[in-house]
């Protein structure tokens, strides 16, 4: 029987040498799924028929044309898939069935991957935590007290307890990036419109997002390019348009130059997680790297807060009911003068007019520039993902919610902040797996690179994971 916890590319291989055939993996996995996934609830819809049916028609290994081929995986639930519920986790949708593939899903399957079903989100992809109204709550596979994370965390979580070889999630606001650091996986969100997110979408949605991205999950950051090389590039209505991705020198790591971003005011992480950042840059400095402790980009954590949630808030509210837009500009006429709330600061971004989104454009290409120039002198950034490891399960309003870092409470939205300070200059971001912590959860780090450094960050992980930072398999889900 195969190792459930096997790489992507580790399963590939064993495909390619007939050691092992597509149905017996795609059996494997359904199996697990059906004894294991009750405890988790990561895999809220599958088919298992028409999977093992996929499976029995495979008739050879993997090959240049299809490198997944005979491959069994799952996708977030919020990806277009023939057949299923695409719902956001919102009861609206609830018979919202998909009648056509997302674009990456397309692209995955055209590889050879055998789509066995889709994992669970939080309502409309909005919080650190995957639980809604219609699959109820998915729970972290290294303590079911804890969240896998929001808004992929059904899919880190099924990769975590060995349910599925690969996922794609999506990411805005650490929504890829947060449960790999709670799972203690590998993620990446890819640099701005690298991978197209088109059917990665509730009825209506057509554009590119501004801010959110699509990208891979796994247990491997050799399966991260694997499956990004599959997934990325243009729309074919930009038939002109390449990307070149450049990894490692041929030196590999050694001479790199990295710069450590290891806390910030605008939002402390523990003692735990920063001590992880310094264990990262070690680790590279181990391997040749020239790394700067005190070498970041020229601007403040709290101004790059500052253009990141007024943008982020804007989209993210963008459908809302006409009469909860009223609620908000009423809101915001009657607020006092002093008040600064994360309510009204809310309200104000769902309500700004287009001369005042413009404004915060402007405000973010400022921002990309001061990266662009940072990586004029250094290669990656190292960063924290979140705080703390993965938090408890805490389903009251947004505005009740605190996370105790260190024993100090702080607001639980303010917890954006690590994931917005890459996303809201569209820079790619690898999350790598520095071990479990005191509580035997899992910490995961950042590494950030200028635009189109997607194939770097990964590289740089990869040399971080042969050195020894890999998944390490929760003990409650043993293979």
């Amino acid at each position: 029987m195969p190792n459930p916890y096997a790489t992507a590319v580790e399963l590939l291989d064993l495909l390619r040498r007939g050691e092992a055939s597509a149905l017996e993996l795609t059996d494997m996995y359904l199996d697990r799924i059906e004894a294991l996934n009750p405890a988790i609830n990561a895999v809220v819809w599958q088919d298992a028929e028409g999977a093992r049916a996929a499976a029995r028609e495979v008739a050879g290994p993997p090959t240049d044309e299809q490198p997944l081929l005979g491959l069994p995986i799952t996708v977030k639930e919020a990806y277009g898939l023939v057949g299923s519920p695409t719902t956001w986790g919102n009861p609206d949708y609830r018979n919202n069935v998909s009648t056509e593939d997302a674009l990456a899903v397309q692209r995955l399957k055209a590889a050879g991957a055998i789509v066995m079903g889709k994992t669970n989100v939080p309502l409309n992809l909005a919080d650190f935590q995957s639980y809604n109204d219609i699959y109820g709550q998915c729970n972290n596979p290294y303590n079911l007290a804890r969240t896998p994370g929001g808004s992929s965390g059904g899919s880190a979580a099924a990769l975590a307890a060995g349910l599925s070889a690969l996922e794609m999630g999506s990411d805005i606001g650490g929504s890829i990036r947060t449960p790999a650091h709670f799972c203690g996986l590998f993620g990446h969100k890819p640099t701005w419109a690298l991978v197209p997110s088109r059917g990665h979408a509730l009825p209506g949605m057509v554009a590119e997002p501004d801010i959110a991205v699509i990208g891979p999950m796994a247990r491997s950051a050799f399966d991260l390019e694997l499956a990004l090389d599959i997934v990325a590039g243009a729309d074919e209505f930009e038939p002109g348009v390449r990307y070149e991705l450049p990894g490692l020198p041929e030196a590999g790591v050694a001479g790199l130059r990295i710069g450590v971003w290891a806390n910030d005011a605008a939002c402390p992480v523990s003692r735990e997680t920063e001590s992880r950042v310094h264990l990262v840059a070690d680790a590279l400095r181990g391997l040749g790297a020239t790394v700067d402790m005190d070498a970041k980009p020229d601007l403040t954590g709290a101004e790059s807060d500052g253009v990141y949630r007024p943008l982020l808030w804007s989209l993210m509210t963008a459908g809302s009911p006409k009469a909860t837009v009223e609620a908000w500009k009423a809101l915001v006429e009657n607020a006092a003068p002093d008040d600064d709330s994360e309510a009204l600061r809310m309200a104000r971004a769902a309500t700004m007019d287009h001369t005042t989104w413009l404004r915060q454009n402007h405000a973010r290409d400022r921002l990309r520039w001061k990266w662009h120039a940072f990586f004029q002198d250094y290669d990656a950034l190292i960063a924290p993902e979140f705080a703390i490891p993965a938090i408890a399960h805490d389903h009251r309003p947004f505005g009740q919610r605190t996370l105790k870092v260190d024993n100090e409470e702080t607001p639980y939205y303010q917890h954006i902040f690590w994931a917005g300070l890459m996303g809201i200059s569209r820079l790619p971001s690898t999350v790598v797996p520095t071990g479990l912590g005191e509580e035997g959860l899992p910490i995961g780090i950042q590494i950030v690179g200028n635009a189109q450094s997607d194939r770097l960050t990964i590289q740089i992980a990869q040399a971080l994971e042969t050195a020894g930072m890999r998944f390490e398999p929760p003990a409650a889900f043993p293979a």
